[in-house]
Parts: structure tokens; sequence; C-alpha cells
């Protein structure tokens, strides 16, 4: 049974939940860029919640194999979820950030972090882009099929 070793994380899981993996085990770096922008956005009256972030490639395998029973086909389901050998939740690269202000707050303050949406389609999934805080964030892919990674 896949559980929070996996990654899977409780509701209201805080970016400061050292102790569960789907935290604790994201890169470094992001996590430290989604730390100082979390708090920065409690000074704005936005908390946030991590409802994904790293993964088991079992995890991730489970995650992929419910999208293909959701969405019919996998070509439908790769626009919302990616293999476990393609995904930057299984690296620790990626974070799913919610509730929606957070996201919003993310979206407008996030390059100034390195923290950038990838995907037009999931406003709450980031991953961190240093060249950002001098550049801004690069546009979007409109969903994972048009990620050159996931091909």
């Amino acid at each position: 049974m896949l559980g929070q070793a996996d990654g899977a994380v409780p509701d209201g899981t805080s970016v400061f939940d050292d102790e569960l993996p789907g935290v604790a085990r994201l890169d470094a770096a992001l996590l430290d860029a989604l730390r100082r922008a979390a708090t920065d956005a409690e000074d704005d009256g936005v908390g946030f919640v991590v409802h994904s972030g790293w993964r088991s490639p079992a995890y991730q395998e489970h995650l992929l194999r419910d999208a293909v029973a959701q969405h019919g086909s996998e070509e439908e389901a790769a626009r919302w979820v990616a293999t476990p050998e393609a995904s930057a939740h299984v690296s620790g690269d990626a974070v799913d950030v919610g509730p929606d202000d957070a996201a919003a707050w993310l979206s407008a303050h996030g390059a100034g972090y390195g923290l950038c949406q990838t995907y037009g389609n999931e406003p709450w999934h980031y991953e961190l882009r240093p060249e950002a805080i001098d550049r801004g964030c690069p546009p979007p892919y409109a969903d994972p099929t048009e990620d050159p990674r996931m091909w």
C-alpha cells in the first residue's frame, strides 16, 4: 500500500514538515526557495500547503494508472501525469501547492524566488528556475505533452 513513505502527504501539509518524505525529499534548492516564498506570502496573509512534492516511482505509476482510467487513454492522461521516468516529482524537482490563493501568489511573485509555473493547465505545479530571478519565468507549456523532458 502506498503512503507517506512513497510521498503521499496528508491534508494541510506545510512546506516546513520535514518529517514527511514528500517535503523532505524535495531538491534542497527548491525547498529553500519554496520556504522563503511561503514565509513572505504569510506576511501577505497567504498560507501555502503542499498537495504533492517528491513521489516514489511506485506512487507516480499509481497516479498515472489512475489518470489513464479517468481520462480514457494514455495520450490524454499524459496531459496531467508524467511517467515515473520523466516526472519532476519523482526527482524531487516539482511541488504542487495550494490553496488557490497560494498558487496565485506564486504566479505573481514566484519568479523572484526562481519558482515558476511549468504547465498552463496546472496552476499549482511549480519548479525551480534560478534564472527566473533575473529574467522572469519562461512561459508555461500548455500541458506536459509540450514539455520536451517528457519525450
